[in-house]
């Protein structure tokens, strides 16, 4: 997702202008082109980043739409990817592109039970790399520094089990030494997952997957607000509360809890 020109009311009543670019493969020759599951969760996490700037309603331009908080800005795309795997949603669009027929439901169950495969292998791999990010960045200085060394000592101070390495290994952590956009901030996906996770709950909770009252406050607090708000603050006016990391856990499948988040 970009943006050729972003909301704002500080020169007038200006509206966004959106972009959503994807690098999905080309269909064959006399073939429709169609989107593997991976891709349609693609399409979707775009689309809510183009809501986020689309919705947008601020004054100025430069805490409009997605220039919010690194560990934030990923929450309203990530939550848009839940609709995708609802039956409601599916029946519509997941229909097989000779016959129209839906996809089968015993297909979809296996699809979304396939979600939760290897996710404690998953969540490590992440979460270490994330911590990892968070020691590097601690640093005051580097010289003769020995980074393996280093890493070494990080993995062993977080128990890192020997059978896992990291996601992203330091030579190669575009993440966090390409620009400024993510380092010190590798975290900010899985929190976002936390906060996507605990807000598609309220949804669950409302009975509704569409929900108008759940949409309005969505709407008003995270996707019109921009950086109007603290993200803390956004959430809570959202959701009535903070997120629960439960919710994290029992999307992922690693543990079961009731829909409360209480463990």
């Amino acid at each position: 997702m970009s943006s050729f020109r972003s909301q704002e009311k500080l020169a007038g009543d200006i509206r966004p202008i959106i972009v959503n670019v994807a690098n999905f493969s080309r269909a064959g020759g006399g073939e429709p082109a169609l989107l593997s599951f991976d891709d349609a969760r693609t399409l979707f996490h775009e689309f809510g980043h183009a809501l986020h700037g689309l919705i947008s309603d601020v004054t100025y331009p430069m805490i409009a739409g997605t220039n919010v908080s690194r560990d934030f800005v990923e929450f309203p795309s990530q939550l848009f990817e839940h609709w995708l795997e609802q039956p409601d949603v599916l029946g519509r669009f997941a229909v097989h592109y000779r016959t129209g027929e839906p996809m089968p439901a015993d297909l979809l169950e296996r699809v979304l039970a396939a979600r939760t495969f290897n996710q404690g292998f998953a969540t490590v791999e992440y979460a270490s790399s994330a911590l990892v990010d968070l020691d590097f960045h601690q640093l005051s200085e580097a010289d003769d520094f020995d980074v393996n060394a280093f890493e070494r000592e990080a993995l062993q101070r977080i128990g890192m089990p020997d059978a896992i390495v990291m996601r992203h290994r330091p030579p190669h952590f575009g993440h966090i030494f390409s620009g400024d956009g993510y380092s010190s901030a590798y975290y900010s996906y899985l929190w976002s997952e936390v906060l996507d996770a605990d807000g598609f709950a309220a949804f669950e909770e409302a009975g509704d997957i569409f929900d108008p009252a759940t949409a309005r406050r969505l709407r008003d607090n995270v996707y019109a607000a921009g950086y109007l708000r603290e993200p803390a603050e956004a959430y809570r006016r959202f959701r009535g509360r903070m997120p629960e990391p439960a919710a994290l856990l029992r999307k992922r499948g690693l543990i079961e809890v009731p829909a409360t988040g209480e463990l």
